[in-house]
């Protein structure tokens, strides 16, 4: 009896569940459903994103280096302008060897156009080279003798032109060539067409004596000097050897020689 009453107590008890495997994980698992196309970037997007660059096939040519790079027009006007300074250049060496070359027909002919291309700017002599180098320097002095406001003429002291020409283009990074070669001009123009007694040679003399008055009375004014005072004006040279260097026996006379010109009247 005691067997059947356990019975029901034991056949009341559930089964157990069979065990359950661990889950798989999702990936492992292949799906069913096709793969879903990438994203498609909008137009915007791919024209702000750095792959916008257009492809290398469709980069600019390299440009051409120098002139051959330039577009039509700019060629053209270069070209124009090298060869407008190609004929210059070449017109100004054929003057120039007109110039220093001995006479022949063609400087004589066109000795005119020659002098007028050369004189101030380009001038050419010898005079530093042989056969007989500059060994002197020579300044030219001038005065003048202005009316007094009682009517009394009175003479002035000597003013160095030279010296003032040589302190204007001292240390000057564009020295006036103007400055350094009219005053010396002039007066080798007076003294190559008069004598000894200061008296003129032929024609050029009295064009010389003109050219030579006009300069100084221009410094003159630019001293300060009222050319309506000025009665007369009166020029000079101061000529000195220039001393033998130390290492040398030569003896030169440094004393300064001067040579008076009559007074001119203004």
């Amino acid at each position: 009896m005691e067997s059947n009453e356990r019975e029901p107590a034991e056949a009341a008890v559930p089964p157990l569940d069979p065990p359950v495997d661990p889950p798989v994980a999702a990936a492992a698992v292949p799906s069913a459903r096709p793969p879903a196309d990438p994203p498609v970037e909008s137009p915007v997007e791919l024209s702000a994103g750095p792959a916008a660059e257009p492809p290398a096939d469709r980069a600019e040519p390299a440009r051409a280096p120098g002139i051959a790079g330039l577009s039509a027009p700019y060629r053209v006007v270069t070209a124009l302008a090298l060869a407008a300074v190609g004929l210059a250049a070449c017109g100004h060496l054929a003057l120039v060897f007109l110039h220093v070359a001995p006479s022949n027909t063609v400087s004589k002919q066109h000795a005119q156009t020659v002098d007028d291309w050369i004189y101030p700017e380009f001038e050419q002599n010898w005079k530093l080279f042989a056969p007989n180098p500059l060994q002197q320097n020579i300044a030219v002095e001038v005065r003048a003798e202005v009316r007094t406001p009682g009517g009394a003429p009175v003479a002035g002291g000597w003013r160095d032109l030279s010296a003032q020409d040589g302190a204007a283009i001292r240390h000057s990074l564009l020295p006036s060539h103007t400055r350094q070669n009219e005053l010396r001009r002039a007066w080798d123009f007076f003294t190559g067409s008069h004598d000894e007694d200061n008296k003129p040679i032929g024609e050029r003399g009295d064009l010389s004596e003109q050219y030579l008055r006009r300069i100084a009375l221009n410094r003159l004014a630019d001293d300060g000097i009222a050319r309506d005072e000025i009665v007369r004006i009166q020029l000079r040279s101061a000529t000195r050897a220039v001393a033998a260097p130390p290492w040398s026996d030569e003896k030169t006379d440094t004393q300064t020689y001067y040579r008076e010109l009559p007074w001119w009247t203004v």
